[in-house]
């Protein structure tokens, strides 16, 4: 794989005979523990045509950890929703529940938001 063109294209080309092309490789941040996460439930309704969702936002690790956590408030509170991008997204207003469970599986740092 040293010689992957694909991952160079776009690079301009250097006379330097020694010269050794490296690709930047992007790392996900370990996950915080559940204490040490800083989670802000919040509520947003914009761009989604008059329709409230919980926004959970805050989240520092891996998008794995995010998309379980996720997977676990909307079959907690039986509603659909997302994880992606460093954000929980959850269908209804559901603030203090959202923070109520957040508690419970020891984020003790969720705050309630807007």
């Amino acid at each position: 794989m040293e010689n992957d063109w694909k991952a160079r294209l776009g690079v301009v080309y250097s006379t330097n005979p020694d010269f050794q092309y490296q690709t930047a490789a992007s790392q996900e941040a370990d996950t915080l523990p559940a204490g040490k996460q800083r989670l802000i439930v919040g509520i947003d309704r914009r761009n989604r045509g008059g329709k409230q969702v919980t926004l959970i936002t805050g989240f520092v690790g891996k998008a794995d950890d995010l998309k379980e956590l996720g997977r676990t408030l909307k079959t907690r509170l039986g509603v659909g929703g997302s994880a992606k991008d460093g954000e929980i997204t959850i269908q209804g207003d559901f603030r203090d529940k959202v923070v109520a469970i957040l508690h419970e599986l020891g984020y003790t740092n969720a705050k309630r938001g807007n």
